[in-house]
């Protein structure tokens, strides 16, 4: 699996941090929206930007051609989900696969 080096240099946290706030701090984690009974869309922001957009063309990739992940894009889309919103959870998934990696000092097992 080829990892963009500017999501492991953009984050300099990775390997010592949580698999959710990795994906804080990509700007990759899903954000609530809600006020009350209201219930918002989740949606994306902040974090670092060179990270996302190099972990989204990333996504774009593995979605056609790891195999395991494209499982996981393949149901997300059966499911209903809109391209986009699969193809971020793809990257999400990317970066606390790469976190966990760094933080084990293991190679990528599929």
């Amino acid at each position: 699996m080829c990892i963009p080096p500017v999501a492991v240099s953009g984050l300099s946290e990775l390997g010592q941090c949580s698999g959710k706030a990795a994906s804080l701090l990509a700007g990759l984690a899903p954000i609530a929206d809600d006020s009350g009974k209201r219930k918002g869309q989740r949606y994306i922001q902040g974090g670092r930007m060179p990270v996302r957009n190099a972990l989204y063309m990333a996504a774009l990739s593995a979605a056609r051609f790891n195999p395991d992940l494209k499982i996981v894009y393949q149901r997300l889309r059966a499911a209903g989900k809109p391209p986009k919103l699969a193809r971020i959870a793809i990257a999400r998934k990317l970066i606390v696969i790469l976190n966990a990696m760094l933080r084990q000092d293991a190679p990528f097992r599929a």
